[in-house]
């Protein structure tokens, strides 16, 4: 009996250990991220408040750095393994074809408008040459089972590239590229609550940042709706993790949000700079 009360108290003393190792972010040997600190993102750049400047645009991206915004961008590989910036999988919401991004080539790409509008979607490079350091940049890749092939063909061209840059992803394999191959990056997991949306068990390890043992992550960007979710917290406040917020949709919302997180992805309003 005493043998069995034994065992039983072992495995209730492990079971909190090993949750808090599994949800440990990088806490050796860590980059220094304080530029990231206080700082604002616009998500996919200022793609909804002026005319003509659609999400993850060149029009959104240079009216982000007009006014001194750091950028949210997603970047994608195509078929000829071109990153390009484009959020979706598909190319229907933005574009109004029911097609796989992944099925073009870059120049095939670009009989496609965004939005109805001139633009078109850019590569990641076109990106860069813009932006040229004048605002930070959190790149976000979507990765589709080609987390190596994406993170290193990007990283070839982050490594020329003379601006200040962070990286994330809902991937923790992309984490995991960075981790082995390029410690010196700032690397973020992103989640949300996805057991609002579907119970499964992946859905579960998402949601409650279960792979952080993976990919050692240096900041954690997660949805502003679901502030209250336990593990995000505790990186916060026991492992000094920051905590990035998406997406902040207006000024009540940043002020709601301003004791939780660190810095903040918005969209669909201005924020002030000088009152972040």
């Amino acid at each position: 009996m005493l043998t069995v009360l034994f065992i039983i108290t072992i495995i209730i003393l492990l079971i909190p250990l090993l949750y808090v190792l599994s949800v440990m972010p990088r806490i050796l040997n860590r980059p220094n991220y304080s530029i990231f600190y206080n700082q604002l993102f616009a998500h996919r750049g200022l793609h909804d408040i002026y005319p003509d400047s659609p999400e993850n645009s060149m029009a959104a991206f240079a009216l982000a750095v007009h006014h001194g915004f750091g950028i949210e961008l997603d970047v994608h590989l195509t078929k000829d393994d071109i990153p390009v910036v484009f959020h979706d999988d598909n190319l229907y919401r933005i574009c109004g074809v029911n097609q796989m991004l992944r099925d073009f080539t870059y120049e095939e790409l670009q009989q496609f408008e965004l939005c109805n509008t001139k633009e078109r979607i850019p590569r990641l490079q076109d990106v860069l040459d813009l932006v040229k350091g004048q605002v930070p940049l959190l790149i976000e890749y979507k990765v589709e089972h080609n987390a190596k092939k994406l993170c290193s063909i990007s990283n070839d061209l982050l490594t020329n590239y003379c601006g200040t840059y962070c990286i994330e992803s809902f991937h923790p394999f992309a984490l995991y590229w960075y981790k082995r191959n390029r410690p010196d990056i700032v690397r973020g997991q992103l989640s949300s609550n996805f057991l609002a949306e579907k119970k499964t068990v992946s859905h579960f390890l998402l949601t409650h940042l279960i792979g952080n043992f993976y990919g050692a992550p240096d900041f954690i960007a997660y949805n502003c709706l679901y502030k209250e979710e336990f593990t995000r917290r505790l990186c916060r406040k026991f492992f000094r993790t920051p905590s990035f917020a998406w997406t902040v949709k207006s000024h009540e919302q940043m002020k709601n949000c301003k004791k939780d997180f660190d810095s903040f992805i918005f969209e669909s309003f201005i924020p002030s700079i000088e009152n972040n």
